[in-house]
């Protein structure tokens, strides 16, 4: 198999997958094939628009390529593990598998995700990659915290907003979850491994009020016994009303506790509670 396969694949060619698998990289790009290949750029270039022709490797974005693994035979068109694509498209350290994303690492959805959603403090263009889109959310440098790491695969790990900064986020902007409802869902599936204290010091920390009413009114109606922490958040009410779901219309009743618009009827959250 080694012989046949450099015998189409020229020695060079050979030689580069060897490297690359040997140090872990299906990802990459012409920097590590001149580093392993000693060749200058163009050359490079030439030997990985000869592993793309012959299905050996996929151009996920211009200077981004992926191995395709042999077992897929004649297949040309791979993607590799999205949340490790999202990392290199990122191009950064500053970024994190956020929302709907990050619901999905920490089990907290019950649907397949279609879209990656990555929130980073650069503007990052959205782009579709092999019919999997990517979605990049901007947000302010001081608000880059609440993060961890996260094995998408046995060798590559990406960063991740961790379970409370993923509810958070989810409450900032639930069109990336697919609305209020499935935030709310999330929280109640991992509830028992959510830290109450940490979601209200980050809520605090990001300083949103739409936000921290939103927390509050979600913890309330799912009984939460923290008193002290419903206070913290509560002494930082704003005077104005803001809607529960940010997604929909400012109509419905008022809740005067929280300041909300209760634009999600209260027993639509109360029946995640009883399924």
């Amino acid at each position: 198999m080694e012989h046949s396969q450099s015998k189409t694949l020229g020695t060079q060619g050979a030689r580069l997958i060897a490297a690359l698998h040997d140090r872990g990289r299906p990802l990459f790009g012409h920097s590590d094939v001149e580093a392993i290949t000693g060749l200058r750029l163009k050359s490079a270039r030439n030997l990985v628009a000869g592993l793309v022709r012959r299905g050996l490797a996929t151009r996920l974005k211009p200077g981004l390529f992926i191995l395709v693994p042999q077992e897929l035979g004649h297949e040309r068109e791979y993607l590799g593990n999205p949340y490790v694509v999202a990392r290199e498209l990122a191009g950064a350290s500053d970024y994190y598998l956020s929302h709907a994303s990050a619901m999905d690492v920490h089990r907290m959805v019950t649907q397949p995700q279609l879209a990656v959603c990555v929130t980073s403090p650069r503007a990052v263009r959205p782009r579709t990659v092999l019919g999997t889109e990517f979605r990049f959310v901007r947000c302010k440098p001081e608000h880059m915290f609440g993060i961890v790491d996260h094995w998408a695969t046995k060798t590559e790990s990406v960063r991740v907003s961790d379970r409370e900064r993923t509810v958070l986020d989810g409450l900032k902007q639930s069109e990336h979850c697919g609305g209020l409802t499935e935030v709310a869902k999330g929280f109640w599936m991992r509830r028992d491994d959510i830290d109450i204290g940490r979601l209200v010091d980050y809520a605090l920390r990001l300083d949103v009020r739409a936000v921290i009413q939103r927390l509050g009114f979600l913890l309330e109606t799912f009984e939460v016994q923290e008193p002290a922490q419903l206070e913290r958040l509560h002494s930082v009410v704003s005077s104005s009303y803001a809607p529960l779901d940010p997604l929909l219309p400012a109509a419905g009743p008022t809740n005067t506790r929280w300041l909300l618009r209760l634009n999600v009827e209260s027993d639509e959250i109360l029946s995640i509670v009883r399924t």
